[in-house]
């Protein structure tokens, strides 16, 4: 599975296209595009055509249309249309983008205007945005302003899913759709050639934890083709950022990508700006890295009442504790079982990847640490009947039996059965965190039963229980089912849906699992709070590889302190009174609902609860967080009228009908999808599909036509538009064009090959 998928390879081959069609475009006397987009000869980010930061595109299916709109060249009629169609990346005139980072959460609000430069004047065509964002990043809002004849304007809307047969229509629309799982790309109906537009799209992203460091990542490397032409056209980019830890200590900056000005500092806030006219837009992503200096555990819980519009009327809380440094605590003892789904589907670069990352977290271990690895697919297999020290004969031993046991062409999957293994191996542990390592790319039918049954082995096992971290590869595993149980089990979760990740997550996973400096962590519950719950329910153990935050809702008065009580390293017990304050400065709102979210997800689809299901609908309406029971669109609004509250999806296809029907009058509406991961996919983890990999179409007539001409001449023709025709058939032997000439004539019925057909005739 490699990032770049299918659908990426085409996006990045219509950009390719459109690049190419872009040199049609005449930008009068003296002006000339930049180098780059006139030579063939680009950098590696710019040959793969991906984006790197938000960019717009304009969709062209006819290159009849694409022209300067102020300086018509009056160029030959082109024939034909571009199937797929071809994307040309828009001169973009603006851009800014605001960060706010907030405890382990970082909200990206990016801004920028775009030109449609390269359609004619008086013709429209779609536009496609794309918005590359960091880690679990998820799409919060969409606003778009068009400057044209008529003034138009979109703002995002999150809707309710009525029953399944509406999911299935939202799912169909195409509109909005995930390029790779960190590039989300929508689209803008019907924009007037030399029209401006500008876009405001905000996201959350997740802030990683690494060395004691906060690390933020936000993509902001944009290519030179995207530079307006002409000398005097400024250029001017912003990037402000601003930093509440949340807790009461210094602040401390490691790094910064882009020059920034401190504007204010604060014990705990800090805030910064770069601003500057620029040759040419920025070519590096923004890294920002900090920490939040103590010597030693610390923590608190901070207060904050509901908003005036929240169903939920209880009172918010979020409780945090830092590990603190790696000098002054120690770490327990380690017992660890490794539970590797080894099924056909994990053959290839997934299973080398995640064997490499095994490896390398087994030489970590000290030698009083012990290990084991259970290899599964419709069975399982032990590297030993008995727990192993990690000793370096014990770990080579292990590398020679894992090369030689994960080969295999078995295509089952029984996670239930290694489970158990691994929870019999570690029942016995008393003065050691023992660890289960689930790693699998599939679902299984069985897991609500696992979940119950792996409840039970905790419950009824010795003094101290297993933990359990779960890490899902590709979207066909049921991350939610993996949530639930790292929930179980106190543990964490982690995932890529990137082959070429897998070792950097897991090792990151498997450093927190096995840098624990505080078990067993209880908080004491005042007497006088009417209600209680927390999210999670079983407080994960605290590591130097993650902090631990925690949120929570609650009725009645809340103490000044809270006592949390743990167990260290040495099995003394270890208390700390964490001091209760107001958050005054920070939106719970924001902040917490992710996680919220998640959490009851996991609940509503083990315990199948219609009523937690809604719940969650409403936290996502509510808060502008995707979630599965919801999903977003694009509503056209006049600059004033405000937004729709909140609909059923019938209402929406109700609009469509109007619209299909001639009702100049209804709002245009621009569905974005449902932008939820799903439950996993039983079907295509029976079938063995890899992750990432799409089931094989067929090949159409265009494509034998196609695969006819690439056999003969040993060129791609991927897609049918007049400039590729020309190219080939300037390359082309005699012997090619009688085919690609037989070819056409027989299907030229076919309007994604009109193109090829009237140059064969002309010949």
């Amino acid at each position: 599975m490699a990032e770049k998928s299918a659908i990426a390879d085409e996006f990045s081959s219509s950009v390719s296209c459109g690049l190419m069609l872009s040199k049609r475009i005449y930008y009068g006397k003296g002006a000339s595009p930049t180098p780059a987009l006139m030579s063939r000869s680009l950098s590696s980010t710019e040959s793969c055509y991906l984006p790197t930061a938000v960019m717009a595109y304009a969709v062209v299916s006819e290159p009849s249309v694409v022209d300067n709109p102020d300086v018509p060249s009056y160029q030959p009629y082109v024939h034909g249309r571009c199937e797929p169609p071809a994307l040309i990346p828009l001169h973009m005139h603006e851009v800014s983008m605001e960060v706010d980072c907030w405890m382990d959460t970082a909200f990206v609000t990016a801004s920028g205007a775009w030109r449609v430069h390269c359609i004619m004047a008086g013709r429209r065509c779609d536009c496609r945005v794309a918005v590359p964002m960091g880690e679990q990043g998820s799409i919060l809002g969409v606003e778009v302003d068009i400057s044209e004849t008529e003034k138009s304007s979109y703002n995002s809307k999150w809707v309710t899913l009525a029953d399944s047969k509406d999911m299935e229509k939202v799912a169909k629309s195409g509109d909005g759709f995930f390029l790779t799982p960190h590039i989300y790309t929508f689209r803008i109906p019907q924009v007037e050639g030399g029209s401006y537009f500008s876009i405001k799209v905000c996201w959350s992203q997740k802030l990683p934890y690494k060395d004691g460091q906060f690390c933020l990542t936000v993509p902001f490397s944009f290519p030179t083709y995207v530079i307006p032409v002409g000398k005097k056209i400024p250029k001017r980019e912003k990037i402000q950022l601003n930093v509440n830890s949340g807790s009461g200590t210094e602040l401390m900056i490691q790094c910064s990508s882009h020059p920034l000005k401190e504007l204010s500092r604060e014990v705990r806030k800090l805030s910064f700006v770069y601003e500057a006219e620029v040759p040419a837009w920025s070519t590096s992503d923004l890294d920002f890295a900090y920490t939040v200096t103590s010597s030693d555990l610390y923590g608190g819980v901070l207060l904050q009442s509901p908003a005036l519009r929240d169903f939920d009327e209880r009172e918010m809380f979020c409780l945090y504790l830092f590990p603190g440094n790696k000098q002054i605590r120690r770490v327990f003892r380690r017992e660890v079982v490794f539970v590797v789904d080894i099924s056909q589907s994990m053959q290839g670069l997934p299973i080398e990847n995640v064997k490499n990352a095994l490896l390398a977290s087994l030489s970590k271990l000290n030698p009083q640490d012990s290990f084991n690895i259970i290899t599964f697919n419709s069975e399982s297999n032990l590297f030993s009947p008995t727990m192993v020290l990690a000793t370096h004969g014990s770990i080579l031993k292990a590398t020679q039996w894992l090369s030689s046991n994960i080969l295999t062409t078995d295509g089952g999957t029984n996670i239930m059965q290694p489970l158990k293994q691994a929870m019999k191996l570690l029942s016995d542990t008393s003065e050691s965190i023992p660890l289960v390592f689930l790693i699998t790319d599939g679902s299984v039918e069985d897991e609500r039963e696992i979940c119950n049954v792996v409840k039970g082995c905790l419950t009824s096992g010795g003094s101290v229980s297993p933990r359990i971290f779960t890490f899902g590869i590709g979207l066909y595993c049921n991350h939610y089912f993996l949530q639930m149980l790292a929930q179980i089990g106190r543990g964490h979760y982690d995932c890529t849906y990137n082959a070429d990740n897998i070792e950097l997550r897991m090792e990151r996973l498997f450093t927190t699992a096995s840098s624990v400096v505080l078990a067993d962590i209880t908080m004491n519950i005042p007497e006088n709070l009417d209600s209680l719950e927390l999210f999670p329910s079983r407080i994960p153990d605290l590591s130097f590889g993650s902090p631990l935050i925690m949120s929570g809702r609650y009725k009645g008065d809340f103490p000044d302190t809270i006592k949390v009580k743990g167990r260290l390293a040495d099995m003394s017990t270890f208390i700390m009174d964490l001091k209760v304050q107001n958050a005054k400065d920070m939106s719970f709102d924001r902040i917490l609902t992710r996680r919220q979210i998640d959490i009851l997800t996991c609940h509503a689809w083990l315990s199948e609860s219609k009523e937690l299901e809604d719940k969650v609908a409403k936290i996502s309406l509510q808060t502008s967080f995707p979630s599965e029971y919801t999903c977003l669109i694009l509503l056209q609004t006049d600059s004033e009228k405000k937004v729709p509250e909140p609909m059923l999806l019938q209402e929406i296809f109700n609009k469509i009908s109007l619209l299909k029907k001639g009702d100049s009058k209804t709002q245009k509406l621009v569905s974005l999808g449902c932008l939820g991961v799903g439950f996993g996919n039983l079907t295509a983890t029976a079938k063995n599909i890899p992750p990432g990999a799409n089931e094989p179409k067929s090949p159409e007539g265009a494509e034998i036509l196609v695969n006819a001409a690439t056999n003969c001449c040993s060129l791609v023709l991927d897609r049918c538009c007049c400039m590729c025709c020309i190219q080939t058939l300037s390359y082309m032997n005699n012997q090619c064009y009688i085919v690609l000439t037989q070819l056409c004539t027989a299907l030229a019925c076919c309007e994604c090959i009109n193109c090829c057909y009237e140059l064969c005739e002309c010949f």
